[in-house]
């Protein structure tokens, strides 16, 4: 059974009961004091103990994804790069074929409800692969939804832009299939002709769990950046007929997704030069989940992640972006803040673009990114070039 799976807490839980009722039921006839039924009632407790503890965990672990598999959760730390025959470096150029590789992990069984229905020519497809990074040395499942054009025929040389798409801290990926219902909004926006048909990968930020590395590279620990930036757009590159030019890849996502959306396209406008951030934050936060100072006393990275401070002390790069919040949110002041200095540094460079977009109401919830990701995606769609390159024929 899958770690996330319904069925194993359920298991879990009948196991509870019945040990709870053994228990109850046994216990005056193991009152005697001698070895076998000391441990006997030693053995009852424990069992019902462990598995009321393994469902409540279990439960906490489905709601907030710390783990989307058991590889996952028996190997922390993200699964390193498996080097194939002859020892590759990291950086070096492999076989493209395993690079992306079909995988069961993510849960993408559990909701199938929440999928396309039916032929992929007509409605689409999520594929669930593993992704290996050469250069972050690190690897994670992700989901690719693939639009119906895709799979036609006369489209067969052509290739799609990209969105790449992040949840928050600690969601899986899932969360963007269950919560978001991004495959489903993007179907909706991309066969009412407002949205062009587009390629959207899902993925969690969390590639190195349970802790935080916002999406940058943490000195001496996982390379988070370089795996969003240079990594996951290779090895897509090789796998999917999706565009090449980083012109027509963009990156979106919300809570610490959004933030993670911004911070990739600022510091690195040739990989992701679109970018919208739904509820973001605009520096990285040192507290328990980002085990305290993420950049080690590096007080220069740490600036250099802070995207006011960037604003205010490096030249703007040339990116789109969009922030994208209510104006009940606790973070409200903050967005404000940002959007002044952006638009004052925008009008004096045009290479630098940025627009808002606010809801009068709404909290930090599925509820309302769902409400704002319609016009966030239309925005991301119009922002992302046509993509120029082809496949050559095979004739």
């Amino acid at each position: 059974m899958e770690l996330t799976s319904d069925t194993l807490v359920y298991t879990l839980i009948a196991l509870a009961a019945v040990s709870l009722a053994a228990t109850l039921w046994l216990w005056p006839r193991l009152a005697r004091q001698s070895v076998a039924p000391i441990s006997c009632r030693i053995g009852l407790l424990a069992v019902t103990q462990l598995s009321v503890l393994a469902v409540l965990l279990l439960s906490v672990n489905n709601t907030y994804g710390f783990y989307t598999s058991w590889n996952d959760l028996l190997r922390p730390g993200g699964t390193p790069l498996a080097l194939a025959a002859g020892d590759r470096a990291p950086g070096a150029a492999p076989d493209a074929a395993k690079l992306v590789q079909p995988t069961t992990e993510g849960g993408l069984d559990t909701v199938r409800d929440l999928l396309p229905q039916g032929k992929p020519e007509e409605v689409g497809r999520v594929d669930s692969v593993k992704v290996t990074g050469t250069e972050s040395g690190l690897s994670d499942q992700v989901f690719v939804y693939l639009p119906p054009e895709y799979f036609i025929p006369r489209y067969a040389r052509e290739r799609f832009p990209v969105i790449l798409a992040l949840a928050g801290y600690p969601g899986p990926s899932l969360h963007l299939v269950e919560g978001l219902r991004l495959p489903q909004t993007a179907s909706d926006l991309q066969r009412s002709g407002r949205m062009a048909p587009t390629v959207i990968v899902m993925a969690r930020p969390t590639v190195a769990p349970p802790r935080n590395t916002e999406c940058v590279d943490v000195p001496g620990g996982p390379r988070t950046e370089t795996w969003f930036a240079k990594d996951l757009p290779n090895a897509l590159r090789s796998a999917y007929r999706v565009s090449r030019s980083a012109a027509s890849w963009g990156v979106l996502g919300y809570s610490t997704g959004g933030s993670c959306a911004l911070r990739l396209s600022m510091r690195n406008p040739g990989a992701f030069p679109s970018a919208a951030g739904l509820h973001a934050d605009y520096q990285v936060p040192n507290d328990r989940w980002t085990d305290g100072d993420l950049f080690r006393g590096d007080a220069k990275a740490a600036a250099e992640s802070d995207l006011n401070w960037r604003l205010h002390n490096l030249a703007p790069p040339k990116v789109s972006l969009l922030v994208v919040s209510t104006r009940t949110e606790d973070d409200y002041p903050a967005t404000q803040q940002f959007l002044a200095t952006a638009k004052a540094v925008a009008d004096a460079h045009p290479e630098f673009q940025v627009d808002s977009i606010f809801l009068p109401d709404g909290g930090h919830s599925f509820e309302t990114w769902r409400r704002e990701l319609p016009a966030a995606l239309e925005w991301m769609s119009d922002h992302l070039a046509p993509p120029q390159d082809r496949e050559p024929r095979s004739d």
